[in-house]
């Protein structure tokens, strides 16, 4: 699958601040909500129409809010061009909203039919556009839809989904029932922290953003999360002199490694010097000091005793203490030794669920936990953990302080996000 466009934006937006911001935006611009259903329309067809260009007959599932009024007029469109279009309906005793009221007739006025749901879907379909459930839902969908959504999984024919897919929570990246497993996503005015955490990536595909041309309001707007791509942390890393040494790039201590563990110290010891500390010195089990420098001449490797430890965290720069530091007696003299060091840290693995035991609060050091050991640290559930990730890296660092960073899928990629 292709990566993620360059020019999906850095700023996140919350759901909700969209949907306030998007009628605010459209006023400042002279807009109605309607022009901008017709845009979001507009950009989900083109990226339909070149994503596949051979796609004779597409199936438009339209749901009964603003979302399925963007399948309108994605369908419209598409018969506008020679495309076969079958549109279902989901049904609904409430009226629709007036934009979505509005595009609906359009698709009528333009000779489109609407079918209902519960009808058998025609063999020739080789493209699902998904536009049932928007950013507004908060719990898993009810049954009629879910069946919707499930037949369309089950179906050979690629799908894409209009702002985001069906069933996934627009705020949380959660799925607590029936989701649309998406080959493209194309959404709209911001990216939504749903689509870049949780199971966003499980069911997104390609993501796709258009803004519909509120480029200048947004500049002006703030936001509480960003995402950072690679590039962009890049320029945060000072470019090294031609002339520059080891010594130039820091001191890094690394503990750990307890019985039969040398394996987690290693992969340390190796990442670091990847990143390009400058001396790393490793603090470990007197039976691992051969293998890792059999394997890593490059690293410092000496026994933890409390004099070697003393001596290291003087020599330091960066503190890295707990991978496979364990919980017995050896990981927990060490680690109270660590704790009144100065300097910045990081805390990972066994150091965590330390903490998590007897529970502090400091603010020189990054906590990296993954959902398991977040779930440790907060006293709660894994489940608790995925369900809300930006919400529980919240939590973590208002009980430990510091910076948290909660690991989840993929955390070589692109995407992180701040609060």
């Amino acid at each position: 699958m292709k990566k993620n466009p360059v020019s999906i934006p850095h700023t996140v937006w919350h759901a909700d601040d969209i949907r306030r911001g998007e009628r605010e935006a459209a006023d400042a611009l002279g807009l109605t909500l309607y022009e901008l259903m017709l845009r979001a329309g507009e950009a989900a067809f083109q990226v339909c129409r070149s994503a596949y260009p051979d796609a004779r007959h597409w199936l438009v599932l339209c749901g009964h809010g603003n979302n399925g009024g963007d399948g309108y007029v994605v369908a419209r469109l598409a018969t506008a061009v020679g495309i076969e279009v079958t549109l279902l309906a989901q049904e609904s005793d409430k009226p629709l909203p007036e934009e979505a009221a509005l595009a609906r007739e359009a698709w009528l006025n333009a000779g489109g039919e609407i079918h209902a749901s519960n009808i058998v879907w025609p063999e020739s379909v080789d493209l699902i556009v998904d536009a049932l459930l928007g950013t507004g839902l908060q719990q898993a969908p009810r049954e009629s839809i879910s069946q919707l959504i499930d037949h369309a999984n089950s179906h050979p024919a690629p799908i894409a989904a209009v702002d985001i897919p069906s069933g996934l929570l627009a705020e949380t990246g959660a799925t607590p029932g029936a989701v649309i497993n998406a080959d493209h996503t194309i959404t709209f005015i911001a990216l939504k922290p749903g689509l870049l955490t949780g199971k966003a990536r499980d069911v997104t595909g390609q993501l796709h953003f258009d803004s519909l041309g509120l480029d200048s309001w947004l500049a002006g707007q703030e936001t509480k999360i960003q995402r950072f791509s690679a590039e962009q942390l890049s320029h945060w890393l000072k470019p090294r002199r031609p002339t520059s040494h080891k010594g130039d790039h820091g001191r890094l201590v690394i503990i750990g490694g307890d019985h039969g563990t040398a394996g987690a110290i290693r992969m340390t010891g190796e990442a670091a010097l990847r990143a390009g500390a400058g001396l790393v010195r490793v603090l470990t089990r007197s039976e691992n000091i051969a293998p890792l420098l059999t394997a890593r001449p490059e690293l410092m490797v000496h026994e933890l005793t409390m004099d070697s430890l003393t001596e290291s965290l003087e020599w330091a720069d960066v503190v890295v203490i707990g991978p496979g530091l364990g919980q017995q007696e050896w990981g927990k003299k060490a680690l109270q030794k660590v704790e009144n060091f100065r300097k910045p840290m990081l805390w990972d693995a066994d150091a965590l669920n330390l903490l998590a035991i007897n529970p502090d609060k400091r603010h020189n050091r990054v906590i990296t936990p993954h959902p398991g050991e977040a779930a440790r640290l907060l006293g709660c559930s894994v489940a608790e953990i995925e369900s809300d990730r930006l919400h529980c890296a919240k939590r973590l660092v208002q009980r430990y302080g510091g910076v948290a960073v909660l690991k989840g899928a993929e955390p070589w990629s692109p995407p992180i996000l701040t609060l």
